[in-house]
Order: structure tokens, then sequence, then C-alpha cells
């Protein structure tokens, strides 16, 4: 099951990819905004990183205008691991190499038919599990533990 969020400027890319999610028969839960409305970008964001995190959901997809409000704000949450993707070679080694959990996109940097392919992409891909990149997702951890507090 996936969390997905957007903020207004993500809105109707968000829907574009709601309607593949729904065609493919994918379950998933739309944190908002849920029609367009002004919305801060880093309180969508923090809903779908909490979400995940929890393990309620394996996976978060969040848009905004161009992305990067999302993956700042998302990146914050300890064991979120957000990337701001916009092409399909970043959105695979996002999931094989850094084990992405949360996927950020630009509605205003990216059509809905990239956006959509990126997506795809990113769901289909798995992490590799490599030892080098284990160690180095453990190196991320830490600096998490660092700077907790």
């Amino acid at each position: 099951m996936l969390a997905i969020g957007s903020d207004h400027a993500g809105f109707y890319l968000k829907q574009d990819i709601l309607a593949r999610f729904q065609k493919a028969g994918l379950a998933y839960r739309d944190f908002g905004t849920l029609d367009g409305s002004a919305t801060d970008t880093a309180d969508v964001a923090l809903a779908v990183a909490q979400a995940v995190v929890s393990g309620e959901y394996e996976q978060g997809i969040l848009i905004c205008g161009t992305g990067i409000g999302m993956s700042i704000a998302a990146n914050k949450v300890p064991g979120i691991r957000a990337a701001l993707v916009g092409d399909c070679f970043s959105a695979k080694m996002a999931r094989e190499h850094n084990n992405a959990n949360v996927l950020c996109l630009g509605a205003r940097v990216l059509g809905s038919g990239a956006a959509i392919t990126i997506v795809d992409t990113w769901l289909a891909s798995r992490f590799d599990g490599a030892e080098k990149r284990l160690r180095r997702i453990e190196k991320i951890n830490r600096i998490e533990v660092l700077y907790s507090g």
C-alpha cells in the first residue's frame, strides 16, 4: 500500500497518478490536498513520511511544484530516504542503490506521461541489498542519530 500526497501545485499531477493506480488496481491512501486548495508542503510531507516510517505504508510519493520542498521536508523525518527524481534512471537507482522509501516529483517540471513512467519505474525497482549499499545506508542512519538530539 502506498501513501501519496501533494500540495496545491502538485494536485493535478497527483490526480493523473491516482488514475493510473486505480486502473492498475494499486492500493493507496491520499494524504491530501484533496481539492487543490492552498496547502503547506511541509504538512503533507510530514503526514506521508510519518505513515511510511511507522510501517503502515511501505512507500510514499510526494508531489509539489518542483519536488524540492517535499524532499527537504520529508528527509527531516528519521528513517525517510526521499529522492527527488526527474528521470527513469534516477528512479531505478533511488530504489536499487539507496532504498529510497519516498519518491518526490515536481509537477511544474514533469509532464504527466513522464511522471507516470517514473512512478512505474520506481515501483517496479527493488533494493539490491548489496553489502556496500547496506553499509552506505547505515552511515546515513548514523548521521540521523548524530543530529537527532
